[in-house]
């Protein structure tokens, strides 16, 4: 992390007392109002302190403020001000005790605690919080936090510590002493048990869905995924910034894809075609090319007594594929039209299902 001495910039010997108690509290995020309150001072006077810091100091604004803060050690990440607490005010008000931080990432980032929603603040620092709560029980460190989110643009000073403070304020479980994200010397993590994240939840059903599978349970395959698949709400991380998060929105679209073919497989396992046609129609709409979806609609309309149905949907594959992409049906494809052709429900899968 850069400090005084690497930039070049005074160190924050040159302000008066008055003045590092301003730059602190700045450095943990408050506002003015809050800073003029919880020193006892005019709000007009929190800003001229705050002009005069950005001039003794030779900072561009307030955010160039709230680095140097962290930098000349005046504020360390979750501890708050070093020479003394910034007043009495609360930073849990209407949280109750022991709550449990809730952290969507399948759709848009949110977070709520006791059903109320948090406000995460801008983009880059949501993406910090996504990156942490991806990783749920890893310590990331700052390098790896600043190659997830910003990739080769970093930003020109580690804000890293800046956005865990204002993110630890934010997600602070209930009144007690303890943070919601741990720091120690290899980096930052969510604390074990403070924190329930949707993408965490959607791989423990996972768990369970091969369990059934294995156990031969088709029922309770497609009942695991139907809950699996309710977790999703729309564009997965959608806006995030960063390397990090557009490469976990396509592994999230590959599994939520994984888990849909898993329990349109098992309802034509059970012979509930008509239940799966007008999914498998809406999920090809959306995945022209993708073959096994083809496959699995062809399968349920020929069960379904609708052969020539099936039968456009090869053709309308097969053209996708040889005006998008130049290639020929896989053979997967081609042996499913062929079974199709000829009868053959045994090789379709489908001897003995229900009708």
């Amino acid at each position: 992390m850069p400090t005084p001495a690497t930039t070049g910039r005074p160190t924050v010997t040159v302000l008066g007392h008055q003045e590092r108690e301003v730059l602190s509290a700045v450095g943990c995020g408050l506002r003015d109002d809050e800073i003029a309150a919880a020193l006892a001072v005019p709000q007009d006077s929190v800003a001229e302190h705050l002009a005069r810091i950005l001039v003794k100091l030779g900072l561009r604004d307030r955010a160039a403020a709230v680095v140097h803060a962290f930098d000349c050690g005046l504020v360390v990440p979750g501890c708050g001000p070093r020479a003394r607490p910034v007043g009495p005010v609360p930073l849990t008000a209407g949280r109750g005790a022991g709550a449990t931080v809730r952290i969507s990432l399948l759709g848009p980032l949110q977070a709520w605690q006791g059903g109320r929603p948090l406000r995460l603040g801008h983009l880059r620092q949501q993406a910090v919080l996504a990156a942490l709560a991806l990783c749920a029980g890893r310590t990331l460190s700052p390098q790896e936090l600043l190659d997830g989110v910003w990739g080769a643009e970093p930003p020109v000073a580690n804000v890293v510590p800046v956005y865990i403070y204002r993110l630890r304020k934010t997600l602070h479980a209930g009144d007690g002493p303890d943070p919601v994200i741990e720091h120690d010397r290899r980096g930052y993590r969510l604390v074990s048990g403070a924190v329930d994240v949707d993408a965490a939840r959607m791989e423990e059903l996972v768990t369970d869905i091969g369990t059934a599978d294995r156990a031969g349970e088709p029922a309770e395959v497609i009942r695991l995924c139907s809950r699996a698949l309710d977790l999703f709400r729309g564009e997965l991380l959608a806006g995030l910034p960063g390397p990090l998060a557009e490469m976990e929105r396509l592994r999230l679209t590959e599994r939520r894809m994984a888990i849909v073919q898993r329990k349109l497989e098992h309802q034509l396992r059970l012979g509930q075609y008509s239940e799966a046609i007008a999914e498998l129609f809406a999920l090809l709409a959306a995945h022209p090319l993708n073959e096994p979806v083809a496959a699995m609609l062809m399968r349920a309309l020929y069960r379904s007594g609708r052969q020539a149905d099936a039968l456009t949907v090869f053709d309308r594959a097969r053209r996708r594929l040889a005006d998008d992409l130049g290639v020929p049906p896989s053979r997967m494809l081609r042996r499913t039209h062929q079974m199709i052709l000829s009868g053959d429900e045994a090789g379709l899968g489908l001897t003995g299902a229900a009708r």
